[in-house]
């Protein structure tokens, strides 16, 4: 089963090395379900929660132009899978040839497809086996300083 989720924010944690990594964070099933991302991935999330204008388009933006340009869209992004502590994502996107609806689904890192949900405004949904092994409870995320929209 699918579940929706919504962006919460993006907040910092502690890798094996402990040093400091960017994560956004996903509320869904009542959980929270923190995933690593890079700094760059952070800084793109984060443009387009605050709907601060970039002097040039980056990468999302770019791409979400380019298949609205030819006639797609962005229809939902999906974190389905989760395998050796590495998160996996698909985007769903489609368009319409003679009225007819063509369906496409690209494989895609997480943060890339968070990065993208949050440009088109479509929905994030986080399968149950994925929340079943990485979703944390709130008494197990401390989200002081995360950075909320």
């Amino acid at each position: 089963m699918e579940n929706e989720a919504e962006v919460v924010g993006l907040g910092v944690g502690v890798n094996d090395q402990g040093s400091n990594v960017p994560a956004v964070v996903l509320n869904v099933r009542d959980e929270y379900l923190p995933i690593v991302i890079t700094t760059d991935q952070a800084r793109a999330i984060q443009l387009a929660l605050s709907g601060e204008p970039f002097e040039r388009p980056l990468t999302h933006d770019l791409l979400v132009e380019m298949v609205t340009e030819f006639g797609g869209a962005v229809d939902g992004v999906r974190i389905d899978d989760l395998a050796d502590g590495t998160f996996y994502a698909k985007i769903d996107a489609e368009r319409y040839e003679n009225g007819h609806p063509e369906r496409f689904v690209f494989d895609a890192r997480p943060s890339d497809a968070v990065a993208l949900a949050v440009r088109v405004d479509c929905p994030i949904v986080v399968s149950d086996a994925v929340l079943d092994v990485a979703g944390q409870s709130a008494e197990d995320v401390e989200l002081e300083g995360l950075d909320e929209d």
